[in-house]
């Protein structure tokens, strides 16, 4: 087995005033498949940016962080082998730049192409061949801000794939989305993980969870309260201390929805 895709240990990191991740551990192994699920304001999209680099943890004895067995990282040598979806992503991506243009910014980790960026053909033929294994290539040359947000998240599935990552990682994919993009988004997600790929899905919708995710875990107020397999942590003991209201969860077809 080859270094973890990210080792965190005894991780505290601080974003203004608040302590967003305490006395923090998780390691996550290249090619795993895992969701990472807490309510709003537990650190869940603080620990994506302490793995993007965009945080950073506070130095401290006992405290330690590699990302695939390293402690230093060029930031756009560790973009070419991480693909990020996020809602930051999709708000910087609302313009007239075309779909097409989005997925070649990923050659980039910019957003759209800029005047001092080369395209070369291998990048277009690499970006055209991504749309088309997800089924979008009629997206192309649409701009972005005349795309539904379903296709506007697909667009950015493509942009996070072309440099063919190791992992992809869903940063609450379905924010925004009707029932019928929320459906497409995860069958996106789970032809990517019976792929091969790596998948680390961070939300707080349990029915984002798609089958092919056997791990599971639980954050609350910058800690993890859990971590083990689904089916042991997706019960309504678990979920009601998760979330701090009494819930009832059903199973159909391996996905779990929460009520």
């Amino acid at each position: 087995m080859g270094p973890a895709l990210v080792d965190l240990k005894n991780v505290r990191v601080i974003r203004g005033d608040n302590v967003a991740l305490d006395d923090f551990s998780l390691r996550v192994e290249s090619g795993e498949h895992v969701a990472i699920l807490g309510p709003n304001g537990c650190g869940k999209s603080t620990l994506i940016k302490t793995i993007t680099r965009e945080c950073y943890p506070i130095l401290r004895e006992g405290s330690s962080m590699t990302i695939l067995g390293r402690d230093r990282w060029n930031i756009f040598e560790l973009r070419s082998v991480l693909g990020i979806v996020s809602n930051d992503l999709m708000l910087d991506c609302t313009s007239e730049t075309s779909g097409r243009e989005v997925v070649l910014s990923g050659f980039f980790s910019s957003t759209r192409i800029f005047d001092h960026q080369t395209v070369e053909p291998e990048h277009l033929k690499r970006a055209d061949a991504v749309l088309e294994r997800l089924g979008i290539s009629h997206l192309a040359e649409r701009p972005v801000a005349e795309m539904s947000s379903g296709e506007a998240k697909r667009i950015l599935s493509a942009r996070a794939l072309v440099h063919d990552p190791q992992t992809l990682v869903f940063d609450e994919p379905s924010n925004s989305l009707d029932v019928y993009a929320q459906h497409g988004l995860r069958e996106t997600m789970r032809a990517l993980a019976q792929s091969g790929i790596g998948i680390v899905l961070v939300t707080h919708h349990l029915s984002d969870v798609i089958p092919e995710i056997d791990r599971v875990v639980l954050m609350r107020n910058g800690r993890i309260q859990a971590d083990g397999r689904k089916q042991d942590l997706l019960e309504p003991e678990q979920i009601s201390r998760l979330f701090g209201i009494r819930v009832e969860i059903t199973r159909t077809d391996g996905y779990y929805h929460l009520w």
